[in-house]
């Protein structure tokens, strides 16, 4: 069963506050939105952890219509401007890297600490938390509010699976990737027995459309469900529960930092991060622009995965109506709430997986947000 988290949440699009590109009466920029140039690593880079897809859209809200696309090492490099084609030029080169099969699935933090041309990385908070040790990485701003993940199933198949938990009870074979944090804590805590799993995930509906509905998989809840219908090989839908309704409330593709590169990338945190808040509400409000860009990239790299006007429309209104982006408990886009920080780090205690002595400090900050930019 959906569970909509928020059935206001379109009210967010009304209006938004904060202006990333604002000038002063003498046509000076503000200090808000002053230039990059000097100030952060020109290129700057980020690797993300899939394909292109709606709901990185704050990073290609962020790119500028001079962009061009490496298909062999699936990124995409141009100006960096600030929301949209309009926006301030920032003075440098921004460019997003290609996850999942580009890296050959590793795990993103352990990239970024093989290669130091990486300055940002997308994060997920259970992750953080179990490598903390080897490779810790420490998140600035949370362009989703809530994660996107959900385990989906054929209701044909399964007509009485309603939850994550439903899933464990009856033994259904769930296929995941095995570096993920929630397969390991819901088997952990016995939700799930881990002879049910098949660590074999990959991004394509193979093991579903093979086993006729039988295997229930992860996905996005803002794409495959949508897409996996479209599929003539397939072509009914799917019903899923989000991870965040079964009590794992990560933050999921939060922007992060080494924790090393803190004070050196201080500077420009204290102007960037404020423009990619900016960035999520402005894409979320006008999403066509960074939507194409997204497509675009995807049918250049011309690889199993891919993306149209359609599913990006569909992912968009899926982050709306199910609260996936949004304000926190307050007013404010892109800030982390402690409290569900700790949560996370008592669960993964609880289910015995190891967890350092950390607490949430360790893992995020707000000291870079701008509180006055959010939804109303």
């Amino acid at each position: 069963m959906v569970s909509v988290l928020c059935g206001l949440a379109a009210l967010l699009l009304l209006a938004a506050c904060g202006d990333s590109s604002e000038t002063a009466d003498d046509g000076a920029e503000t200090e808000s939105a002053g230039a990059l140039s000097g100030i952060c690593p020109d290129p700057l880079v980020i690797q993300t952890d899939w394909f292109p897809e709606s709901e990185h859209g704050a990073l290609y809200e962020l790119m500028g219509d001079d962009y061009t696309i490496d298909a062999e090492n699936k990124r995409v490099s141009g100006s960096m401007v600030a929301s949209g084609a309009d926006g301030e030029d920032l003075g440098i080169t921004w460019e997003v890297r290609t996850g999942g099969p580009a890296i050959a699935f590793a795990p993103v933090a352990s990239i970024v600490y093989s290669d130091d041309s990486i300055d940002l990385a997308y994060a997920d908070t259970d992750l953080q938390v179990l490598s903390f040790d080897e490779v810790p990485m420490l998140s600035v701003v949370a362009p989703l509010e809530i994660n996107p993940q959900v385990v989906m199933w054929d209701p044909e198949t399964h007509p009485t699976v309603e939850t994550v938990a439903d899933l464990g009870e009856q033994g259904v074979e769930i296929v995941v990737d095995d570096t993920t944090g929630f397969s390991r804590v819901f088997t952990a805590l016995g939700i799930w027995d881990s002879d049910q799993l098949d660590p074999s995930y990959d991004g394509s509906p193979t093991r579903l459309i093979t086993s006729d509905g039988a295997v229930a998989m992860q996905g996005f809840a803002s794409a495959e469900p949508f897409e996996f219908a479209r599929i003539p090989e397939w072509g009914r839908p799917l019903e899923f529960d989000l991870l965040h309704n079964g009590g794992f409330e990560i933050y999921s593709q939060s922007v992060a930092i080494r924790p090393s590169d803190r004070d050196t990338l201080a500077p420009c945190l204290e102007e960037l991060v404020p423009i990619i808040q900016q960035s999520v509400v402005d894409f979320i409000n006008s999403p066509d622009r960074a939507n194409a860009i997204i497509i675009d990239a995807v049918e250049t790299f011309a690889d199993f995965w891919t993306y149209d006007n359609e599913v990006a429309d569909y992912s968009v209104q899926t982050q709306i109506d199910l609260g996936l982006v949004g304000n926190g408990g307050d007013t404010t886009v892109g800030n982390f709430d402690e409290d569900r920080v700790q949560g996370v780090i008592d669960l993964l205690a609880e289910a015995d997986l190891g967890v350092p002595e950390i607490e949430p400090a360790d893992l995020v900050t707000n000291d870079f947000i701008d509180p006055t930019i959010g939804f109303n």
